[in-house]
């Protein structure tokens, strides 16, 4: 069924179900059981649900809300009050020897900010949270995707190893059958080591993809933070797809996915920037008042003063003009990510569709005709009617349809998950699923 996990969350909530669901219908898709005795297999669910709560480079985005927070505290403070101490008059000549003559101003200063300083500093970290918050989203979107992609390709090792299991079998059976008819003079001796030699090479190849086995699994764990894998098997069925909306309608998707949504933060980013450099055209009035005190005739006067930089709107026209510039530049680069991503659909789609029709071939037309041929090319080298070389050709047509349909329909889900990845939604619910 369509499941939901709950978003890890750090200074805001984050939008948990668009992200998971666009991976719920291939965790729909690995559902079926592969039993084996005293061990519980891992299904797609819970290798998601590991990650989303254990993997490192997630954790990060948290620390980076929180480092925001203390920028915006910074960006909320006036400008600091200034304290001063100045003497003047003292350590001279004749009547200004020592301190007698001195004069003594204690001061406070400070600016007053004009046009909107404070609030325009605050709306540029406030507009990047909306950044971090649309970066944590892809790259939790993509992080999902390798948890997907490397199940898949776990999975298909997994359905190869059985493959190979069979070869082994039959393999030994050939040898066993070779030997029957050497035995009883119906076949040369070269047969029989032949046979053992395919047996051997049979047994060489289980071992490799064994190896190759353990490393997927090793390299899924790794994902959520594991270093020794605590699951024996996966759960899945690498056969069940689903249907598909058209490529236009998942076009669609796109312009409103996470990769795309960075854009959009980024460009409030700018515009937040750029309310912030006009600001500074507007000149500060920097102010200060005091007290002094003339030593000499024991009397003490306030004093006061204001300042106004000139010429500020002039000075700051270039930091207004780059300002713009880094904001049109953001359209620029979103539009040019669109057709990348537009070429990624498209090759993820149509490779896809093609994928699964190869499997519907393989599976209705080549799996039967190869399976009866073998049956009749057995049956009939046992008779002496056909020869070694053409049984076992006919064993290894079989073998390799069975291992090209393994390898299409993990194509067919490597690139579904892609295309989830690239549009933030899953495709359409396999039939009987619930609805939402």
């Amino acid at each position: 069924m369509l499941f939901r996990m709950p978003m890890k969350t750090g200074r805001r909530a984050m939008p948990s179900h668009s992200i998971i669901h666009a991976f719920s219908l291939l965790a729909l898709a690995f559902g079926a059981a592969l039993a084996h005795a005293g061990e519980k297999p891992l299904t797609l669910s819970e290798a998601l649900s590991r990650t989303m709560a254990q993997n490192p480079g997630l954790q990060v985005f948290d620390f980076r809300l929180q480092g925001l927070d203390g920028r915006r505290i910074t960006a909320d403070q006036n400008p600091a009050l200034e304290a001063g101490l100045e003497v003047e008059n003292f350590l001279g000549s004749d009547n200004l020897r020592g301190v007698d003559g001195a004069e003594y101003t204690l001061s406070l200063s400070s600016v007053l900010e004009l046009g909107g300083k404070r609030q325009a500093r605050v709306s540029v970290v406030d507009s990047r949270y909306g950044r971090v918050e649309a970066e944590r989203r892809a790259e939790t979107l993509d992080v999902l995707g390798q948890v997907t992609q490397r199940f898949v390709a776990t999975l298909a090792l997994q359905e190869k190893l059985q493959l190979a299991a069979e070869a082994v079998a039959l393999a030994e059976a050939t040898h066993e059958i070779v030997t029957r008819r050497a035995d009883r003079g119906a076949a040369p001796q070269a047969e029989v080591l032949r046979a053992r030699a395919a047996l051997t090479q049979s047994r060489i190849e289980q071992s490799h993809l064994r190896a190759a086995y353990e490393s997927r699994k090793m390299a899924l764990a790794s994902l959520w933070g594991d270093t020794s894998p605590d699951f024996q098997m996966l759960e899945g069925d690498l056969f069940q797809f689903g249907s598909s909306d058209n490529f236009v309608a998942l076009y669609q998707r796109v312009s409103d996915s996470p990769a795309i949504q960075i854009y959009a933060s980024e460009q409030r980013i700018r515009e937040a920037e750029i309310q912030l450099a006009r600001s500074q055209s507007e000149s500060d009035i920097r102010w200060q008042v005091g007290i002094r005190r003339f030593e000499e005739t024991d009397d003490t006067a306030l004093t006061a003063g204001l300042s106004v930089p000139l010429f500020s709107g002039r000075r700051n026209r270039g930091e207004v003009q780059a300002a713009l510039a880094a904001r049109d530049e953001v359209r620029f680069r979103r539009e040019d990510t669109l057709l990348r991503l537009h070429s990624r659909l498209f090759d993820a789609y149509h490779l896809r569709q093609q994928s699964i029709e190869t499997v519907e071939q393989i599976r209705s037309q080549m799996l039967p005709d190869l399976t009866e041929a073998l049956t009749q090319t057995r049956e009939a080298y046992e008779n002496g009617r056909y020869s070694y070389v053409e049984w076992t050709a006919a064993q290894r047509e079989l073998l390799s349809a069975r291992e090209a349909l393994v390898d299409a329909a993990t194509t067919a889900l490597l690139n579904q998950a892609l295309i989830e990845q690239l549009t933030a939604q899953p495709l359409a619910t396999v039939p009987g699923a619930p609805t939402r």
